[in-house]
């Protein structure tokens, strides 16, 4: 049960990583007037996002059942 909430935090941790490196490229990419590559990166940015509340909500739940 640790080992397993040892790797959701792990997991967590690499998916808020990804997305502060997202966040950067795409804010070059808007500074750069790269607007396709903006585009691609917002939607990359939004499906990081979109992990990370899947697994807080998985999190939550492991957490209830205790």
């Amino acid at each position: 049960m640790i080992t397993e909430n040892d790797d959701s935090v792990d997991a967590v941790n690499e998916l808020v990583r990804k997305i502060s490196i997202k966040e950067t490229q795409l804010k070059i990419a808007q500074e750069s007037n790269l607007i396709h590559t903006a585009e691609v990166l917002e939607n990359q940015l939004s499906q990081l996002q979109q992990e990370l509340g899947d697994n807080s909500d998985t999190q939550l739940q492991s957490l209830m059942s205790l």
